[in-house]
């Protein structure tokens, strides 16, 4: 077991696979603890569950990962979910809940969280975290804040979320060369250290103080492409934590910590090809509820 810990704030969910009859366990902030916890890393979990059926699934896996889920929130009400199908092994979203009581509670992080959140090396959340007003309370932990934008951003909400964070992921398919080298540099000059664009088959690109560094994706034959960023990023987070002295991320010198990020992608290229060979984001299928 490594000697950090890491967490995962945010969303969890179920997708709902209705080809299949299937529901596996999920969510952006979920996958990140779970993916960790795969990695050999202490991970822990802080979301917001329903009190249904669904929940109490999803917190069985959390616990069967060993993942620390003390600080959770629960409420009454509808745990989030997605419905999904697979496309010759794509992932295709159907519709979903929006998180369910997730986006109908306020966060409320208390001087308690806090101080719990010290212990951990980083935080992980999302987009689908309804966490955006919150971040800057978060950064009062002194941790390093990770955020996944998903494909879904604008200028606004850059300009929004960004000075809050240290290291940005933006999935950048949809985008031309050009495109995606205009909205990573908007990030990185709103203030985060680290953005990286990840483009699927095409591989990911990063940029640290106006340096780029590219990998390669690494081929696979995809059974499911669920989790293949969560996965990406989580092993890349992994990695950059281990090259850090004290294991504490501190964002240069440059030229060793370019190497680093360097590592730290095709480690996330790595791993996001192996989760691609399982179902679900991580497996744990139980039949649909």
């Amino acid at each position: 077991m490594e000697s950090f810990k890491v967490i995962g704030i945010g969303d969890n969910v179920v997708d709902k696979y209705v080809h299949q009859g299937t529901m596996y366990p999920g969510g952006n902030a979920l996958n990140f603890s779970a993916y960790a916890a795969m990695c050999g890393v202490q991970s822990a979990y802080l979301g917001k569950f329903g009190n249904d059926e669904v929940a109490r699934y999803i917190q069985q896996v959390i616990d069967e990962l060993g993942i620390d889920r003390s600080r959770c929130r629960s409420y009454e009400g509808e745990n989030g979910y997605a419905r999904v199908t697979l496309e010759k092994g794509d992932r295709v979203f159907l519709g979903s809940n929006k998180g369910g009581i997730a986006k109908e509670r306020a966060w409320e992080f208390t001087g308690g969280d806090l101080e719990y959140l010290k212990q951990f090396a980083v935080i992980h959340t999302s987009l689908n975290s309804y966490i955006e007003q919150d971040l800057t309370v978060l950064r009062e932990s002194g941790v390093p804040i990770s955020f996944d934008f998903s494909v879904r951003w604008n200028d606004d909400y850059l300009q929004q979320v960004c000075p809050d964070i240290d290291i940005a992921f933006l999935s950048c398919s949809h985008l031309t060369a050009e495109e995606r080298e205009r909205e990573m540099r908007k990030a990185q000059r709103l203030g985060v250290k680290v953005v990286v664009g990840t483009v699927g088959e095409e591989g990911s690109y990063a940029l640290y103080d106006d340096e780029w560094v590219y990998q390669q994706a690494v081929s696979t034959d995809a059974l499911d492409t669920m989790g293949a960023g969560d996965s990406y990023i989580t092993a890349f987070l992994m990695e950059l934590i281990r090259s850090a002295k004290d294991r504490h991320i501190e964002f240069g010198p440059k030229d060793k910590f370019l190497a680093d990020i360097k590592a730290s992608m095709g480690k996330g290229a790595e791993f996001a090809a192996q989760i691609c060979r399982v179902h679900g984001a991580f497996g744990f299928g139980a039949p649909l509820v």
